[in-house]
């Protein structure tokens, strides 16, 4: 079974993190944002992916920024380093 991996958003705009994980995930066919993408609706639709099926990952209605919420799907999802 494959692990999933999130990229760390710090230093990236909400643009520049999706795309990242847009490319990490290209097999998933995501959205690629633009600056007209809802980040909430672009991150749930993540649940989606089948590699995080068994991960509790975070909704996106309980964060107030796109941040917030990377940070905690990043904790979540990434082992702990070490």
């Amino acid at each position: 079974m494959a692990q999933a991996l999130v990229y760390d958003p710090r230093y990236h705009t909400f643009e520049s993190w999706a795309a990242l994980m847009c490319e990490l995930y290209a097999a998933q066919q995501l959205e690629v944002p633009t600056q007209f993408t809802d980040w909430r609706t672009w991150g749930n639709g993540i649940n989606a992916i089948d590699v995080f099926s068994n991960e509790a990952i975070p909704h996106t209605d309980k964060y107030d920024n796109w941040y917030d919420w990377a940070e905690a799907l990043l904790g979540i999802v990434n082992p702990a380093s070490g």
